[in-house]
């Protein structure tokens, strides 16, 4: 039986997991403008070497704690959504933006349940993003956990523009730590990348639900910003509603995505 549109990103549903409400209050609770600098100098030393593929492999043992929809390894959320690009004719760096998006999540294997980048521990890891560093919206994921978040009430960062100035555009915002912006970061420093700017943006961008999905944050929108929700909201219905229990191999699909991963990420390591 296929899902219906409605049914995914239910986070009220009654058999909803009580790991995915925590993980959110923990999120709200941890997540400060102060933590996210920090994580940043920590974890963007690029100094990792590891294969595409590699990566790609350790995401067979890693389940995203926050995602209400899906409970299968999340390699398979990955092969799943560049699948249905190609089912699509979509371009190639298309699908393989579905393919590597959520390749960030493999900062868990030098994480620590401190920070909230472990497998225990995912925080600081997976789950919707918001702006650090200005008032918290109501179109949060469990908005009622806003108030837990120290920052706000810090006069610095409780008011709408916050420590930002209107239409300074979301690349100058500072967003919750995770997978999207450590791996935006990662591809942005491998100098053989030649993914497309709307591919970076998909990447960088597609946990950020409260703006994209939600219409907050307009405030700090700049012209440029409304091409980059074009793209987020298209690239967004292959990665949320191709969700479902089919199992695939990685090794099977290795052969058609791993030259498309050549041509615009190069055969070398990448440095995470």
């Amino acid at each position: 039986m296929e899902t219906t549109e409605k049914e995914f990103r239910n986070y009220n549903k009654a058999d909803i997991k009580a790991a995915v409400k925590e993980h959110y209050r923990k999120m709200r609770m941890y997540q400060t403008y102060d933590y996210v600098q920090r994580m940043k100098s920590k974890y963007l030393t690029f100094d990792k070497p590891m294969n595409l593929w590699d990566a790609m492999e350790k995401l067979n043992a890693l389940i995203d704690v926050s995602d209400p929809d899906l409970d299968l390894p999340n390699v398979q959320h990955l092969i799943q959504s560049a699948e249905a690009l190609r089912a699509d004719n979509r371009p190639d760096w298309m699908q393989l933006v579905g393919l590597i998006h959520d390749l960030g999540k493999v900062m868990y294997l030098f994480g620590s349940d401190k920070d909230g980048t472990s497998q225990d521990e995912q925080w600081g890891l997976v789950g919707d993003v918001f702006v650090v560093g200005a008032k918290l919206p109501d179109t949060c994921v469990y908005p009622e956990f806003n108030e837990l978040n120290p920052d706000m009430k810090d006069p610095r960062y409780n008011t709408e523009l916050g420590v930002y100035e209107k239409g300074c555009g979301l690349d100058n915002l500072q967003l919750a730590w995770g997978h999207d912006e450590y791996f935006y970061q990662v591809l942005n420093n491998h100098s053989e990348n030649t993914i497309p700017e709307a591919g970076m943006a998909m990447v960088r961008y597609h946990s950020f639900y409260p703006w994209h999905n939600g219409g907050s944050y307009s405030q700090f929108e700049a012209p440029q910003d409304a091409k980059v929700k074009e793209w987020i909201l298209d690239f967004n219905q292959y990665d949320l509603y191709t969700k479902s229990p089919k199992i695939y191999d990685l090794e099977d699909v290795k052969d058609y995505y791993l030259p498309i991963a050549e041509k615009y990420l190069g055969k070398g390591p990448i440095f995470w």
